[in-house]
């Protein structure tokens, strides 16, 4: 019962800290909107300026949405395949999951140039662009699960899936040299990584691709536990390891490939925050884990966006930068004072 109501109290600050991060990341901007302006449009009182409704509601809210549907999808990604392969460095990017949707949208943008451009046409919708960026991180992802049922050493595992990463990346560096300078520009646009620039159809095929990855992994949370503790124990408990991991590995596609698609190749999100979420809460219950995962990368991904802007400046640093320089030391001081790897 304790920790049952210690867990709700944590909940609790996490929402409330993600309420605060939601405010904050729609307060900044290029334009300056009075903080109480704000406030009196939520209750549907028009603005003083009618360009700050619009700034407002067109682009700095969809632009925080977003940037919680990619922090927690990502986080709860880097989650799945940490337990997947009860690996504590698994990752969309370190096992070349995200080199994968890469290669899937590179081929998309600048694969047309390699056959005299029959590809180039109309074909670079929202609904294509996330079947191709889903469907390269799946099949490495796929290829990685099968190395990993023959290769039970950590670290070779972990050499291979960056292998595949070298691979995918020599791969879009010949569709880079041969591809037009229109579809470069817009594939290097795309990897630099923002949550600012989809249109309201993209937001809402992002949402129902991670609305059902998180449905997904909730159903998969039985045989997350399970997996923990080993492929015979999980068996013994009636567990089918192959459909477990089927779905674990359908799920992290979606999520990797889908965010992937339309954010770009975002780094350190999908590694850090289920390390930082277990040191928190001091569990390995998946039950607790995937929705706190999640809020915590929602979290995370709606500072970094908010450093990203400049302060009364249009200009807007790439994200996946920012969570790296941002994140990256936040957990090395973590592990530090942990003195040891939470997994």
């Amino acid at each position: 019962m304790f920790l049952s109501q210690k867990y709700h109290i944590s909940f609790l600050c996490i929402v409330l800290a993600l309420c605060v991060a939601w405010i904050l990341n729609i307060s900044s901007g290029s334009v300056a909107i009075p903080f109480d302006a704000i406030i009196s449009s939520f209750f549907g009182k028009a603005m003083e300026t009618p360009s700050w409704d619009y700034i407002l509601w067109n682009y700095r809210i969809p632009k925080a949405f977003t940037a919680v549907l990619v922090g927690g999808g990502l986080s709860l990604s880097g989650l799945l395949m940490q337990t997947l392969f009860r690996n504590p460095l698994a990752g969309p990017f370190v096992l070349g999951i995200s080199s994968g949707a890469s290669l899937g949208a590179a081929l998309l943008l600048m694969g047309g140039s390699l056959i005299s451009g029959w590809a180039s046409f109309s074909f670079f919708n929202d609904i294509s662009l996330a079947i191709a960026a889903s469907l390269g991180s799946f099949l490495v992802l796929l290829v990685v699960i099968v190395v990993a049922n023959r290769v039970k050493d950590t670290m070779a595992l972990l050499i291979i899936g960056l292998m595949f990463g070298s691979i995918t990346s020599a791969i879009v560096s010949v569709l880079a040299y041969f591809s037009t300078a229109d579809n470069l520009q817009r594939f290097i646009f795309w990897s630099f990584g923002s949550v600012g620039n989809l249109s309201q159809s993209q937001v809402l095929l992002l949402t129902g691709i991670v609305i059902l990855g998180i449905i997904l992994s909730v159903f998969s949370i039985k045989s997350l536990n399970a997996f923990l503790l080993g492929d015979n124990y999980a068996e013994s408990l009636g567990i089918s390891i192959k459909k477990s991991r089927f779905v674990a590995i359908v799920a992290t596609g979606l999520l990797a490939g889908g965010i992937t698609a339309f954010a770009g190749p975002i780094a350190f999100v999908g590694l850090a925050v289920p390390h930082l979420t277990r040191q928190i809460f001091d569990t390995m219950e998946h039950r607790i884990l995937i929705p706190a995962v999640f809020l915590y990368g929602a979290i995370l991904m709606l500072l970094c966006d908010t450093i990203a802007q400049w302060p009364n400046s249009a200009n807007v640093l790439p994200i996946n930068a920012i969570t790296t320089l941002v994140g990256a030391p936040v957990v090395i001081w973590l592990l530090i004072r942990k003195r040891k790897m939470v997994f």
